[in-house]
């Protein structure tokens, strides 16, 4: 009878699976919302943290990490184009730190995409 059994049910070793698998979905869906999801993502992962076991719990820890890696590196280049459209000169320097901006969006949309993909093939982050 243990094969009829729910795969997510409660103490089973992918319990926090699906908590993960949202907040794949949630960062991946970052740039249409304005970035307003990955806040609800990162809530999602804090909150499922601590019954996570696993492969879900190292997902939910690499997506905590994604999220901190990421917000950081957007504050610096932020910074970095306001330092720039200060001065005459830096206003070049401020478009290659705006175009940093977005291949760093981009690569956090591709890094959650291929999350969820190795989330729903059972590996690792």
């Amino acid at each position: 009878m243990t094969d009829a059994q729910p795969r997510l049910q409660r103490g089973h070793e992918s319990e926090r699976k699906a908590a993960a698998m949202i907040v794949w979905a949630l960062y991946i869906l970052s740039i249409p919302s304005v970035n307003t999801l990955v806040l609800v993502g990162l809530v999602v992962a804090y909150a499922a943290r601590g019954s996570a076991t696993g492969v879900a719990r190292a997902h939910i820890d690499a997506q905590i990490a994604l999220f901190w890696s990421v917000f950081w590196w957007t504050v610096g280049l932020w910074i970095l184009v306001g330092v720039s459209f200060v001065s005459i000169i830096g206003i070049p320097l401020a478009y290659v730190f705006l175009l940093l901006l977005f291949v760093l969006g981009v690569w956090f949309t591709v890094k959650s995409i291929f999350g969820l993909l190795a989330l729903a093939g059972d590996r690792a982050p």
